[in-house]
């Protein structure tokens, strides 16, 4: 049965096998941000779960830009080799592999969410966990009794811009096929970007172009570095869920420079100026940020990839096939299923004999299914 969810779908040089995406979901089981079996394991299953497009948690660009201790990171050599053998499992699966490179900005110097989610504290400094300095565009914290962070210089920010670029040079070294700027949830360049927490007279604040000018100089140093044929990806908050705060005309009007600029998919997400991205909110609805993909796609023209409580394929299925959005990204459910992909493909009639699953497993399923017709 043709469906839109299990169709090809072609960025530049790379053609992803269908239009699920896994999301990044931060892991904090990193030490000093290097990769390890934990996350080859977390990864890797989603490959052979059948999604499309398996993203990496926020990996640093520098060690002052992890959200916390347990972060992953790309900020040398040795970093990026720790990771290279998830690229190379989850092409032997058949999925494309991709890397979300981020900085945690005024949001770092965080505690694990079960140390409890906030500022480090004595019992962190007691697990050997010590704080460090965070930086922002300006000296303002996050919420009361959080760090203040200090207001980064003209040097910081070129500084940081190379980071990323940096950092994209060595994953594509170690052949991740995507990359993904974070942009989203209160961290560095979310922050810079709304007016809540940049307040800043000079060129990297001020209007909306302002507060979008380091953004916008670290996409294009990043495409720079990053391969032609390589698709570029940047996550944003489409809205930041504030008064006065970042809007979604907003965004509307960040996902045209950004595509003038070499981005190939907007990946929309919401929230985290001030607190977490995942707590907090008031009862979210299912496929509650699927309108700010639709409203980018429609108004850009930029593809887009939508997130957030997308639980089965039918829901899944329908985004795509109403031309709602590029890409589905499911987090949660992953963890739940991580077949979930496969999954889907049966339910949706894209594969009655097992076909899409590793043959490893799926000669076996076919054979019980033969056998007793469920």
């Amino acid at each position: 049965m043709p469906n839109a969810l299990f169709s090809p779908l072609r960025l530049r040089g790379l053609t992803l096998k269908n239009r699920v995406a896994v999301s990044p979901m931060c892991q904090y089981s990193a030490g000093d941000g290097l990769a390890n079996a934990w996350h080859l394991v977390h990864l890797g299953k989603f490959a052979q779960g059948g999604a499309g497009l398996v993203f990496t948690e926020a990996a640093a660009v520098c060690r002052k830009g992890r959200i916390t201790h347990g972060d992953l990171g790309i900020w040398s050599d040795a970093h990026a080799a720790a990771l290279a053998p998830v690229t190379g499992f989850l092409r032997a699966q058949g999925a494309a592999s991709a890397i979300q490179l981020g900085h945690a900005g005024r949001k770092a110097s965080m505690q694990r969410p079960w140390h409890g989610n906030g500022p480090l504290d004595a019992d962190d400094r007691a697990r050997g966990e010590t704080p460090w300095e965070v930086v922002g565009p300006s000296p303002v914290p996050v919420a009361e009794d959080w760090l203040v962070p200090r207001e980064m210089t003209a040097e910081d920010i070129a500084r940081t811009v190379e980071d990323f670029a940096a950092a994209a040079r060595r994953a594509d070294r170690i052949g991740f096929d995507v990359a993904e700027i974070h942009a989203a949830h209160g961290y560095l360049l979310a922050s810079f970007l709304s007016p809540v927490s940049n307040r800043r007279g000079d060129a990297y604040g001020g209007g909306r172009a302002g507060r979008a000018r380091m953004l916008l100089e670290t996409v294009e140093a990043v495409r720079a570095a990053w391969p032609e044929d390589k698709p570029l990806f940047v996550r944003v908050s489409a809205v930041d869920g504030a008064p006065d705060g970042w809007s979604l005309d907003d965004t509307v009007w960040l996902a045209g420079e950004l595509g003038s600029r070499g981005v190939d998919v907007i990946d929309c997400s919401s929230g985290g100026i001030s607190g977490s991205a995942t707590l907090g909110r008031a009862a979210p609805q299912p496929g509650f940020q699927v309108p700010y993909a639709e409203r980018v796609r429609r108004e850009t023209g930029v593809l887009t990839q939508a997130v957030g409580l997308i639980l089965d394929p039918e829901q899944a299925e329908a985004v795509v096939a109403e031309g709602r959005a590029d890409i589905v990204a499911v987090g949660r459910e992953m963890l739940a299923d991580p077949n979930w992909a496969l999954h889907a493909a049966r339910a949706l009639g894209a594969d009655d004999a097992f076909a899409q699953w590793p043959v490893q497993y799926g000669w076996w399923l076919d054979r019980r299914h033969k056998l007793v017709g469920r």
